[in-house]
């Protein structure tokens, strides 16, 4: 049994009679579910998984008002659960990953992901919030929210970034993903330079991810998830991911011929990418080196500000 299955089962089977048997009305104005951080948030959990932060469990947000009047008495009612659930359990918290369920305000719940209690208002609050958090606190599931208030953020937030603010970051990527594959990559290992080319190389690996999120308006992952999930992402993304298997595969050290051939690797995927960037209306540059496509993108910023911001910041 997988981690969002046993929590919405103990959810069901153990929690909501205790919410309507002790809480009464206030039962109708908690929402439930298991998101944030950890594998079995994302589907992603297996046995390896469950030596720490997996078990029975499951979170609940409150509106801040609520959560002061019945937090503390609904945390220790959660607390007073049976911890083995389904012949699993107890569930074991890692040092530093308490409160990944139980209960919390939705407003605090968003907060440690976002830094901000409520939804990003400007191009610069959407802009610095990293897209491991947005994926995190958007992944998962939630049972029951009976207001909505929590599932409405949540839908804004995987409403995906402003398009300037993705556009800015598609632009970066571009001109970073150039820069480590097309351009270090090779000199690096000219130089001699191996530990700097494996470098560029993992460098080049997380930037074309990272491009094939943004252009699928998909929050990417923490990065020991990003290649697994990028499998399923519909434009480019079963294509990119076996490339990228491709290119782990080859073999590196010092050989002058392997590394001409992870190279080819590597312009391949650049075509790819930028004939995705054509197709899509962000770019008429020509020719496939990714630090030509970058200044076209970002051209097309409207807002005058971020615009005017390096093309190689993010």
């Amino acid at each position: 049994m997988q981690g969002l299955e046993l929590a919405e089962g103990y959810f069901r089977e153990v929690g909501a009679p205790l919410l309507a048997r002790d809480f009464g009305s206030c039962a109708g104005r908690i929402a439930a579910g298991l998101v944030g951080y950890g594998s079995e948030c994302f589907g992603f959990d297996d046995e390896l998984s469950r030596n720490h932060d997996w078990g029975p469990g499951f979170c609940q947000w409150l509106r801040a008002q609520d959560h002061a009047a019945i937090g503390r008495r609904l945390q220790e009612a959660y607390e007073r659960l049976p911890a083995v659930y389904a012949g699993l359990g107890p569930r074991r918290a890692s040092p530093g990953a308490l409160g990944r369920t139980g209960v919390m305000s939705i407003e605090g719940f968003y907060a440690q992901f976002t830094g901000l209690e409520r939804v990003p208002a400007t191009l610069q609050e959407w802009r610095v919030i990293p897209e491991t958090e947005l994926a995190a606190c958007t992944n998962g599931k939630v049972f029951v929210d009976p207001l909505g208030d929590f599932s409405r953020r949540r839908k804004t937030l995987l409403a995906y970034y402003p398009e300037d603010v993705r556009l800015k970051k598609i632009a970066a990527r571009c001109m970073s993903a150039g820069q480590s594959g097309q351009y270090n990559y090779g000199r690096c290992v000219r130089r001699g330079e191996y530990v700097a080319a494996r470098y560029a190389e993992t460098r080049f690996i997380a930037d074309v991810i990272a491009l094939v999120f943004h252009l699928n308006r998909r929050y990417r992952p923490f990065y020991k998830w990003m290649h697994r999930v990028l499998a399923d992402l519909p434009l480019m993304g079963a294509r990119i991911h076996a490339l990228l298997d491709e290119l782990v595969a080859r073999p590196a050290g010092r050989d002058a011929h392997a590394h001409e051939a992870r190279q080819d690797l590597m312009e391949r995927l650049c075509r790819i990418l930028v004939e995705a960037l054509r197709e899509e209306g962000l770019s008429d540059a020509a020719g496939t080196f990714l630090c030509g496509h970058g200044p076209e993108i970002q051209a097309r910023i409207s807002d005058p500000a971020l615009r005017a911001v390096s093309v190689w910041t993010e």
